[in-house]
């Protein structure tokens, strides 16, 4: 199991009227978490895009349980599972700045070949990766 964690603050475009952070501004948190998490284990988005490996986003849930607000540090902890095949899960867990959980998320996303956009097995290297990170 891979697990990291990242710390953001709430810009104040970030937010809505009622002064919380608007829903869908989540999943962009959750995409600079998921980066990160792969970055710690040595793996660049930028590079695999470049060898012509895409990971789209299949599936995303969230549950919110409290609402985050304008200048507030988040911290969100990652954890991968392992590798799943064509598959790679991720888990988050979204914390305001007093450590409350206020938000659980997964995502999962595909490995796809770039030239067919068809599902594919991930590079060797990454799966070795995720799973030394285990």
């Amino acid at each position: 199991m891979v697990q990291s964690e990242i710390q953001l603050r709430v810009r104040y475009s970030e937010t809505d009227r009622m002064g919380y952070v608007y829903y869908g501004n989540y999943a962009a948190y959750l995409e600079v978490a998921r980066v990160e998490a792969l970055r710690t284990l040595g793996i660049s988005y930028k590079e695999l895009e470049d060898e012509g490996i895409l990971l789209p986003v299949s599936d995303y849930q969230i549950r919110y349980l409290k609402p985050a607000y304008y200048d507030e540090v988040l911290t969100i902890k990652t954890v991968i599972p392992g590798p799943t095949g064509v598959r790679l899960l991720f888990n988050y867990e979204i914390l305001n700045a007093k450590a409350e959980l206020i938000a659980v998320a997964s995502t999962t996303l595909v490995f796809v070949t770039a030239a067919t956009g068809k599902p594919c097995s991930p590079p060797k290297e990454i799966s070795e990766l995720i799973t030394a990170g285990s």
